[in-house]
């Protein structure tokens, strides 16, 4: 939590003047009861009605003076502690964009989700109290102790016994419940791990009628989350109650102690209400104190959740190098016996990868289920970086290239077809945000969704919804097609990004590629024999390790893994006769 406080640099100002504020209130505070004592031993006892109004008069302006200092605390610390969320709030995404793929693998979106929200407002919440009672409350209670010594040192000796208990009480339970907030936190972490695989998935739950048993998975996680907060619920919830016992004795060793004291005339009747006064102004502001440690354990967990984050350092350095194309007798893309393991797995995913990729060609990439087709092109923009071996990108390692810069070269169409709420112009404007309305139309057209589009009321102005749910999965496709062309790529990776599309959209897809007037080096990953067939190479992968690399003619009569995927979709009699 420590580390977080950078972000109350910009804040000095009012970091200061809240608790001094908050300070000037607790001491007119302190004196109110001196007040009363005066107003009790001059003015009652003597019948002294002018005296009375006065120190009523006083009594008024201190109340005024003390709403003041207060509010223009709560100004300043509700103006610090959201200037600290906002800036707690944009490191911590702009550090989750720096992340790799593994990292944000094994961090899981959900409890990134929960630390940029939930997490941050509890923390944001602890630095506004903090900078309220975290001084102006001990304050009290140590200066209402000194206060009661001023009157009597006597009977303020119970003050010392009183506080140490109390102080006892509240650390000590802020010391127990600090790490069971910790795991309150990770529970609401499952929660809404359950709560988005559901709203995501809800149309493949219904079809197969599990909504009974996503009821009771969320149930279980959310009594798993109550009973944790009641666990430690009931712990800090000792607070109050040990605390008023304590309090509460003290008042009754002060009523007693005082009134024999008056009795034997060391001190009056005012000086044993001012006293009272004092207990009721700690007991009160321990109250604050408990409420207060229960908050800033809350934040202190969650801000160490936080940090935990930003203390991840991305494992892949940015290179130095800008990206710049190079000539036609260098490859654009080179794999040296590259091989891949993800972190945490057991074996290699890649294993000893070579080929080559001259600036224009389409590489075909074929193979079985879980073959690694995605690991190999994933490591083009450098989503991963192999174990072992070397990709060169235009003659140089790609290690060497910034990353931004690397990835500015290379147009990437995914599985899955991500879309974001807007028009149909600002989705495809992702490519290149200042992309001409022709460059967009020629990206329409080459991806096949000219047709479609021009059915859309508004055309390129056309609204889609959040994840494209007003769009059918070949639309979709089609538009990330067009997204990545838009920004005329040196290298184009479709990533089994035809699966949604009939055969002939497909045929007319690639053949729109090929016609390109600078036509990019194209990968395509695809599980049909039908997508890769005419590429200039074609990479067939089986378990990681690459089974065949030629033409399809080449494979087709030399490699076994290639005959058996070709076969299954084209009987040899067509294949023959084709």
């Amino acid at each position: 939590m420590k580390s977080l406080l950078v972000y109350l640099k910009d804040y000095k100002k009012e970091s200061v003047l809240a608790p001094l504020f908050k300070m000037l209130e607790a001491t007119f505070e302190l004196l109110v009861p001196l007040v009363m004592a005066a107003v009790i031993d001059v003015g009652i006892a003597d019948s002294d009605r002018p005296y009375i109004v006065k120190m009523c008069f006083v009594l008024i302006a201190l109340g005024l003076i003390g709403l003041v200092c207060s509010i223009t605390a709560q100004y300043f610390s509700a103006k610090a502690a959201s200037g600290f969320g906002t800036g707690v709030r944009h490191a911590l995404f702009r550090h989750i964009q720096t992340l790799t793929f593994t990292e944000m693998d094994e961090l899981g979106s959900s409890t990134l989700i929960t630390r940029l929200t939930s997490d941050i407002n509890q923390a944001q919440s602890g630095v506004n109290l903090v900078l309220r009672l975290f001084l102006r409350s001990p304050f009290i209670v140590f200066g209402a102790m000194i206060m009661a010594f001023t009157v009597d040192v006597k009977v303020a000796m119970i003050f010392v016994v009183v506080i140490p208990v109390l102080s006892v009480i509240v650390f000590g339970i802020m010391l127990v419940t600090m790490p069971l907030y910790r795991k309150v936190q990770s529970r609401l972490d499952s929660i809404l791990l359950t709560t988005r695989e559901n709203l995501t998935g809800v149309r493949v739950i219904r079809a197969f009628n599990k909504e009974e048993k996503e009821r009771e998975r969320f149930e279980s996680e959310n009594q798993a989350l109550t009973d944790a907060q009641k666990f430690v619920g009931r712990i800090s919830g000792l607070m109050n109650p040990l605390t008023y016992v304590v309090v509460n004795g003290g008042t009754i060793a002060l009523i007693y102690a005082g009134a024999l004291r008056v009795d034997i005339g060391d001190l009056t009747q005012g000086e044993v209400v001012a006293l009272l006064n004092y207990m009721a102004q700690i007991l009160v502001e321990l109250v604050k104190l408990a409420n207060l440690i229960i908050t800033v354990t809350k934040a202190i967990a969650c801000g160490n959740r936080i940090e935990s984050v930003l203390e991840i350092r991305p494992d892949m350095e940015d290179g130095t190098r800008e990206v710049s194309a190079a000539s036609e007798a260098v490859p654009a893309v080179e794999f040296d016996h590259v091989s891949l393991t993800y972190k945490g797995a057991a074996g290699e995913s890649l294993t000893d990868i070579h080929f080559r990729a001259m600036p224009g060609q389409t590489i075909g990439i074929i193979g079985g289920t879980g073959s690694g087709k995605s690991s190999l092109v994933n490591m083009i923009p450098r989503f991963y970086d192999a174990s072992a071996g070397a990709v060169r990108i235009f003659g140089h390692d790609i290690k060497e290239y910034k990353m931004e810069s690397l990835r500015a070269h290379i147009g990437v169409v995914l599985q899955k077809a991500v879309l974001f709420k807007g028009t149909i112009a600002e989705n495809l404007r992702w490519g290149n945000e200042n992309a001409a309305e022709a460059d967009l139309e020629e990206a329409l057209a080459v991806s096949q969704a000219t047709e479609f589009v021009d059915q859309k009321p508004g055309r390129l102005e056309f609204q889609i919804e959040q994840a494209g749910r007003n769009l059918s999965g070949g639309q979709k496709q089609r538009l990330t097609i067009a997204r990545a062309l838009v920004r005329k790529p040196e290298i184009l990776i479709l990533d089994d990004s035809a699966s949604a599309l009939d055969f002939a959209t497909d045929a007319a897809l690639r053949e729109a590629i090929r016609g390109m007037q600078e036509k990019p080096t194209v990968f395509i990953v695809s599980q049909r024999a039908s997508s890769v067939r005419y590429a200039d190479q074609i990479i067939v992968l089986d378990d990681g390790a690459a089974a065949g690399v030629g033409t399809h003619s080449e494979l087709l009569a030399s490699c076994p893994a290639y005959q058996e995927i070709y076969y299954s979709q084209f009987p040899k009699e067509e294949a023959v006769n084709g």
